[in-house]
């Protein structure tokens, strides 16, 4: 919700905001959550990442509570339904549409499995900054105005890195489980120092480096206090992050950067709205 949200901000502020498209923006971005959160469950337990050692959040599969056959059936479902917004989008601003979407589901999949998962090469961070960034952003907002300013590619960065803060947590967390499944994240490849850091860079980034800049460039003090709700928010997380090193402590971080992530688009929205 938190990228479409922000563009469709942008579009209200443009005087170019569409229901439809909006509609559509947000139902395929859910859609596409849903089946690729949905695909992770189910291919992660088959390739044995997901096991009772787990210290993240239930995995159905993995538990039991859903056979593994209805968990790949559910996800076809799911992909399958996100054909009725792509067309809308289709209609409303172009063919470009049925790529992303097919690229989008290709990628669902392909984040774990295959021969050659994105996930168990160290790439899901780069495929999540742009899908969560400048994707969601720049589509919900072109679906909806019918143009693609430079500012909207600029606003993109802050979801994508956050969307990027959340995976590193979730690979720390899990980084000793990952490297007996073979699963080569990043803090599997370059260690937990490297994630931590990782984690501190787009914070910053995302919470203070793009509101200012936005402060800068349209001159509207929300802005400010933006960067300074993100800051208050985000400072906890790495203090626990970087104080704290069992997965109960990594679950409430996970848990304040999802938070985070919808605060500070929330607040962005409202900033450029008012």
């Amino acid at each position: 919700m938190a990228p479409v949200l922000i563009a469709t901000a942008m579009a209200w502020d443009a005087g170019g905001f569409h229901w439809g498209g909006a509609l559509a923006a947000l139902s395929a971005a859910l859609l596409i959550q849903i089946g690729t959160n949905f695909a992770n469950d189910y291919y992660d337990f088959v390739k044995g990442a997901d096991t009772e050692t787990r210290e993240g959040p239930t995995r159905v599969t993995q538990a039991g509570l859903v056979a593994p056959e209805t968990m790949r059936r559910a996800t076809l479902l799911v992909f399958t339904l996100l054909s009725a917004p792509t067309a809308f989008a289709i209609y409303r601003a172009g063919w470009v549409y049925l790529l992303i979407a097919a690229v989008a589901v290709a990628l669902g999949y392909l984040y774990t499995a295959g021969p050659f998962p994105l996930a168990y090469l160290g790439l899901g961070d780069a495929f999540a900054f742009v899908f969560f960034g400048p994707v969601a952003v720049a589509g919900a907002y072109h679906v909806q105005t019918l143009d693609l300013p430079p500012q909207v590619w600029i606003a993109s960065v802050a979801p994508g890195l956050l969307a990027v803060a959340l995976l590193t947590v979730n690979n720390l967390r899990d980084v000793e489980g990952d490297r007996l499944a073979g699963k080569k994240t990043l803090p599997v490849r370059f260690g937990k120092a490297f994630a931590r850091m990782e984690y501190f860079f787009c914070i910053v980034v995302s919470c203070l480096v793009i509101p200012l800049y936005f402060y800068g460039n349209t001159g509207r003090r929300l802005f400010a206090l933006v960067a300074l709700l993100g800051l208050a928010w985000g400072a906890p997380a790495l203090r626990i992050l970087y104080g704290e090193r069992d997965g109960a402590a990594l679950n409430h971080v996970l848990a304040l950067t999802g938070k985070l992530l919808f605060i500070y688009s929330a607040a962005f929205a409202l900033a450029y709205v008012l």
